[in-house]
């Protein structure tokens, strides 16, 4: 029993000192982090000491400045004699500009309309006065666009096929030896031919028969029409023109139911009276390329154009001085 209890004894010993050499290892451990962190601590923080260097107090800035003394002003100069010009734009009076947006040339938007003209009634039933025609005293008092500038076509017209001449026995007493060609108005008057005949037929009953026309005063009629309206045509026959309105039958009194007899040989065509009676758009395109062939106008284009060129001959050869121009 006692060699027992000498050995429990001497083991508790032993468990103690190796508790308590424990204990000190730990504190020594302990110790020594403690001791470490706090050296790098102050390592940290003498670091950074050296870095950002105290700063110093700034010194306080001046309230105000002291200003350098201004310099005195010049001295005043005599004043100079002006010139007679300077005179002149120094005494001319001072308007106020008013610019307004439709007078004004930089204004974008379109000019005005300009005013409406009004043409006086064309009294047709007096003669005027011989050698002053209606159309030219309504040509002074009109103010109008001219219609666009003439080109100069090359090889307008065509000479006569072989075996065809230019000239050719008169058709009718106004009419002239050249073909598609009628005599002046004057010649006519002075000749005391003042009636223009004609052959119509009635689309309705068929009934043939002679229709005349005022020779001074039918071409009055169409040449008023043309002064007023030849600005605004551009080169094209209107559609009164192009569908005439014919005139009512004698017999049946139909009315727009005369049509003009035209003869189907171009060089018997009555030219003079179809102008008068405003019927020529009952012509057919051929007929109307052989005026404009012999008449030396261009006979290139739809019919309209070439309609309004043979108003314009036929008007022309009656008038040559006439405003029947292109």
């Amino acid at each position: 029993m006692n060699n027992n209890d000498e050995e429990e004894m001497n083991n508790a010993q032993e468990i103690n000192r190796k508790r308590k050499n424990n204990q000190d290892s730990n504190q020594d451990h302990s110790q020594i982090t403690t001791t470490k962190f706090t050296d790098e601590e102050e390592n940290d923080m003498l670091t950074l000491s050296l870095q950002f260097p105290p700063s110093r107090p700034r010194p306080p800035l001046p309230v105000e400045k002291q200003l350098p003394p201004a310099p005195p002003p010049p001295p005043p100069q005599p004043p100079r004699p002006l010139s007679m010009q300077a005179l002149l734009v120094q005494n001319q009076p001072q308007f106020p500009l008013h610019l307004s947006a439709a007078t004004h040339p930089l204004y974008g938007g379109p000019p005005p309309p300009p005013p409406p003209t009004f043409f006086p009634a064309a009294d047709y039933t007096t003669q005027p006065s011989s050698g002053t025609y209606l159309y030219r005293q309504q040509e002074t008092t009109i103010a109008g666009p001219s219609s666009r500038s003439t080109r100069v076509r090359r090889n307008p017209t065509q000479a006569p096929r072989e075996g065809k001449s230019e000239t050719i026995p008169a058709p009718f007493p106004w009419a002239t030896t050249h073909r598609a060609t009628v005599h002046t108005l004057d010649y006519l008057v002075e000749k005391k031919i003042l009636t223009v005949t004609g052959d119509v037929q009635c689309k309705r009953c068929e009934r043939q028969y002679e229709m005349e026309f005022d020779l001074r005063e039918k071409f009055h009629e169409v040449g008023c029409y043309i002064v007023k309206n030849k600005c605004t045509m551009h080169d094209r026959a209107p559609s009164r023109w192009l569908n005439p309105n014919l005139p009512a039958c004698k017999y049946c009194e139909q009315e727009n139911c005369v049509k003009p007899i035209i003869s189907e040989k171009k060089k018997s065509i009555n030219w003079l009276f179809l102008l008068l009676g405003q019927m020529l758009g009952c012509c057919t395109l051929e007929q109307l390329k052989y005026f404009c062939k012999h008449t030396k106008n261009h006979r290139t284009g739809a019919k309209d154009r070439v309609l309004y060129l043979t108003y314009l001959g036929l008007c022309k050869q009656l008038d040559p001085t006439g405003p029947f121009d292109r």
